[in-house]
């Protein structure tokens, strides 16, 4: 007899639909059914949000402070142009930026906040594409014009918010490090115009970022003529360690190269265990909800016992009788993991209105982007996730069906039908 024939099957099935006296395997198997397909639904729903929100992170962080990173004593090279053209040239290379950063505080009126002011030079800003397609045109187009860069800055939209500034507001910069240069002291504050504001989409950068013109920040901070960093973007981020070889190549011996992995590696890797931790403990749910299938089919083969005996003595063998309550957990499974996959993939997809909803209904902030850093629940459905969390369920809920299944195929037919 072939594995799986139509008869085995439609028997399965029918079992399924209990009568009305046998309606407490009905049950189990709604009961069965239904906490598959939240498990499976929630499961695919939390790994899409934490990819979601390692995706968004990850790209806004990258489009904000580039890929790879070159310090070190060829900065202060004669030949540090030639570096930059060389690097530009390397493979893998798409940008090549100089930049100062210092730490700073900021007054307006009576208000003062610390603020990282970041130097850079005007054509570099425009290629950062997360900056400028959040800023005005004209911020960008008067940014680094005048004596040293000039005097306009371009502040994040939240830290203009949270002071009152609108463009064309005079700020006051205070810096820890002014001090005399070749044009005369500049004491340790000064007064800048807001020729612009930014806005990110993270809560950390919003509120505390400035740009002001490499020129003007090199000679505020008491920094002139200097480079703390080489910023690059490559054009693939993940491959950072397959690009190295060829900057280290262009920038010589004299200086040290590192990349986004090292310098933020303790928090990714903080989000790669997270991942992992709440997929085992994911996991561990459907396996529990899987298990409820057992007592579906334990009732089950408790009250077709005399139909067994009637099959085994008609010519059925064990293997069918096994295949058929195996059958009929395993349907329960298949059923709730589908049910699921689909509820699953429709709640991540229309993740925002329903944090809308759920907003206007309870009055509550569900996602505060102060806290999470992002301004909405972000979330990125990865087929191999699906695949493997239908993958899962399906042997959890196989793997449920069989030691019933197995039960039922060694009943013995006499023994069976003597009390009935």
């Amino acid at each position: 007899m072939n594995a799986f024939s139509s008869w085995e099957l439609g028997l399965a099935l029918r079992y399924l639909r209990a009568r009305r006296k046998e309606g407490g395997v009905a049950l189990i198997a709604i009961i069965s059914f239904v906490g598959i397909m939240l498990a499976v639904a929630v499961l695919i729903s939390v790994m899409s949000i934490m990819s979601g929100f390692r995706a968004e992170l990850l790209g806004r962080i990258l489009s904000f402070n580039g890929h790879m990173f070159v310090s070190g004593e060829v900065l202060q090279a004669p030949d540090r142009d030639q570096v930059v053209e060389r690097l530009r040239n390397a493979p893998g290379v798409v940008e090549v930026s100089p930049l100062t950063e210092s730490y700073s505080v900021i007054r307006a009126g009576a208000q003062l906040t610390p603020v990282v002011v970041r130097g850079i030079r005007a054509e570099d800003l425009r290629r950062m594409d997360l900056v400028a397609d959040s800023t005005q045109p004209e911020a960008l187009r008067t940014f680094g014009q005048g004596p040293y860069g000039g005097d306009r800055v371009i502040i994040g939209q939240t830290m203009a918010n949270n002071l009152g500034l609108r463009i064309g507001d005079p700020i006051t910069v205070l810096s820890p490090t002014g001090g005399g240069s070749a044009f005369g002291s500049l004491g340790l504050e000064k007064t800048y115009i807001v020729g612009g504001t930014f806005t990110a989409g993270m809560a950390d950068y919003d509120a505390g970022f400035m740009f002001m013109p490499l020129e003007q920040a090199q000679i505020f901070f008491g920094k002139e003529g200097v480079w703390d960093v080489i910023e690059m973007k490559v054009d693939d981020p993940d491959r950072v360690a397959e690009i190295a070889p060829g900057v280290r190549e262009a920038v010589g011996p004299y200086a040290v190269v590192t990349d986004w992995t090292q310098r933020a590696s303790a928090f990714w890797e903080a989000l790669k265990i997270e991942r992992v931790a709440m997929s085992i403990i994911l996991g561990l749910v459907v396996a529990i909800a899987a298990m409820n299938i057992i007592s579906g089919i334990v009732m089950l083969v408790k009250n077709k016992t005399r139909d067994i005996a009637i099959l085994r003595t008609v010519g059925a063998s064990q293997s069918s009788i096994l295949r058929v309550f195996f059958m009929a957990g395993a349907s329960i499974g298949v059923a709730g993991t589908l049910a699921g996959l689909i509820l699953g993939v429709l709640f991540c997809l229309n993740i925002g209105p329903i944090q809308g909803a759920v907003e206007a209904i309870t009055g509550a902030q569900v996602f505060n982007s102060e806290v999470y850093l992002l301004p909405r629940v972000p979330a990125l459905i990865d087929p191999v996730d699906v695949f493997w969390v239908a993958m899962l369920s399906l042997v959890m809920s196989c793997l449920a069906s069989l030691p019933p299944s197995w039960r039922a195929s060694r009943l013995d037919p006499v023994e069976a039908l003597r009390f009935e």
